[in-house]
């Protein structure tokens, strides 16, 4: 069902409207079977505006992701991620922004639904500082 529901949004996305190609948003000149990027729920998605990396405490979020591609191969954006600092612990610690650049890669069959690829990785970029203790430039995998 989650796999219909996808393929005709994207397919609606993909058909448009009366404006000319050139005019239309880049989600709406899509590939009607995209890559996607499944989050903590199972779900698909394409080009999210937030995306939660810490599942079990929400302690790590992407926010305010623009995309700059989102291909067959890789899709690239800025942002902010959001990160819990541990000050004085983790449970009554603070979100602490840090600026930064996230690509995502490796496209997979995704189990369970046919046809379809997602995204396994994502390398995060800061663009100034990292949340401590980290690298400045990190790569994970996706499992869900």
């Amino acid at each position: 069902m989650r796999t219909a529901t996808l393929l005709c949004a994207a397919a609606a996305l993909a058909a448009g409207t009366a404006v000319p190609a050139s005019a239309q948003p880049a989600r709406a000149r899509m590939d009607p079977n995209p890559v996607v990027l499944v989050d903590c729920s199972s779900q698909a998605q394409v080009q999210p505006q937030e995306y939660l990396l810490a599942c079990g405490d929400g302690g790590n979020r992407l926010v305010g992701l623009r995309w700059n591609s989102w291909g067959q191969w890789t899709a690239t954006a800025t942002g902010t991620d959001m990160v819990i600092d541990c000050t004085p612990s983790c449970a009554m610690g603070h979100l602490r922004p840090y600026p930064v650049k996230v690509t995502l890669g490796h496209p997979r069959p995704w189990p369970d639904h046919p046809g379809l690829q997602r995204y396994a990785t994502i390398r995060l970029l800061y663009t100034d500082t990292a949340p401590p203790p980290g690298a400045k430039d990190v790569t994970y995998k996706l499992v869900y």
